[in-house]
């Protein structure tokens, strides 16, 4: 059951479980495509209407900050939340405004190389992540 890895979850990082945590964290998952903070609150208030908006982003807020989701903005600037924690990449569709995910240990690899090669003076790089931009066109 998938709740009960989200109370594991939130366990292993120190967080007391709440029903709340978990509807939320449940939710990022459950809607897969990157959601936005509306999306969250939209469905959740389906399923726990009592929920307040404000309990919301205070709870997205403590999932990011204990590294159990991350957060990504779009072209527009429009903060979604990813609940895959692994390495990754995505690839975002101007036109539908959809976001995927992309693995690539290949590209991962050029371009750690290209960054210790460049020692950029000044600047400790922690992470790499690209959103490439474009359409997905159907097949």
């Amino acid at each position: 059951m998938m709740s009960e890895y989200f109370r594991e979850q939130l366990k292993e990082k120190g967080l007391k479980v709440t029903p709340q945590r978990v509807a939320i964290y449940e939710a990022v998952v459950e809607l897969k495509n990157h959601p936005t903070a509306e999306n969250i609150i939209e469905y959740i208030s389906k399923i726990h209407p009592n929920i307040s908006v404000g309990t919301v982003y205070k709870i997205l807020d403590t999932l990011v900050e204990h590294h159990l989701l991350n957060k990504v903005k779009n072209e527009k600037d429009v903060m979604r939340y990813d609940a895959v924690m692994k390495k990754h990449h995505h690839l975002y569709c101007e036109e539908t405004d959809k976001i995927a995910d992309f693995d690539d240990p290949e590209l991962d690899h050029i371009i750690s190389d290209y960054f210790t090669k460049k020692k950029i003076k000044g600047f400790k790089i922690k992470d790499i992540s690209l959103q490439i931009t474009g359409e997905f066109k159907n097949k």
